[in-house]
């Protein structure tokens, strides 16, 4: 379903005629009337507000044009399993059962408990950002600029060795800050980096990780 069709049918299976929902949404009535007849869509600050009025994400709200799926445990996501903010709001990064009311769920903050909480790991994230961007000078990788929480089972590739052994770096159990970055010079192989509080990874790898090469993993 393309967006006009879905709000069409948000508005109407909750009763609402285009002037209750544009007062609900601090939007003229000819602005929901567009909406609905294709000419434009939401801006992003409205779709927030749709997507807190109607309880939907704002993935569906667009006719579902990514497959979302869980950046720590990598299940994919329906609006029913889509963690929430402390405030209500769909936050589509993360499914409820790995983050909810706006914290992160797993033994992941018990690892990190000695660095004093949600404010000091913050900082430390931005310590991470700041060593991937300084100090291993890869050529192709670009700026982090972001950092998420992951699962060890969910990027924790294998890598040929030259002797011919495979080997995984990381714990499928623990989890780490990560993300994932277009190789600066284009084709088929894309950055995975990965960081605990004791070494800084990366490899590229092809589409689906398929394909993996380490390119380097630094002690800390």
């Amino acid at each position: 379903m393309e967006t006009k069709d879905i709000i069409f049918e948000l508005r109407t299976k909750n009763r609402l005629s285009q002037d209750e929902l544009a007062e609900k949404v601090f939007v003229t009535r000819q602005a929901v009337s567009r909406w609905e007849n294709g000419e434009t869509v939401p801006n992003t600050e409205t779709l927030k507000l749709l997507s807190k009025l109607f309880d939907v994400s704002i993935n569906t709200l667009l006719g579902s044009p990514r497959e979302l799926v869980c950046e720590c445990c990598g299940m994919p996501l329906k609006d029913s399993d889509i963690s929430r903010e402390k405030d209500g709001a769909f936050n589509e990064n993360y499914c409820g059962w790995c983050y909810a009311d706006g914290d992160f769920t797993m033994d992941f903050w018990k690892q990190y408990a000695a660095i004093g909480g949600k404010e000091k790991f913050e900082e430390f994230k931005k310590q991470i950002i700041h060593e991937f961007n300084t100090l291993l000078h890869i050529e192709g990788l670009p700026k982090v600029e972001n950092l998420n929480v992951l699962s060890g089972s969910f990027i924790n590739l294998e890598y040929r060795l030259p002797n011919g052994q495979i080997v995984k770096f990381l714990d499928d159990n623990a989890t780490y800050l990560g993300s994932q970055l277009e190789c600066e010079f284009g084709g088929d192989r894309c950055f995975g980096i990965a960081a605990n509080m004791d070494f800084l990874l990366v490899c590229t790898y092809e589409e689906n990780g398929e394909n993996p090469e380490l390119v380097i993993y630094k002690k800390r």
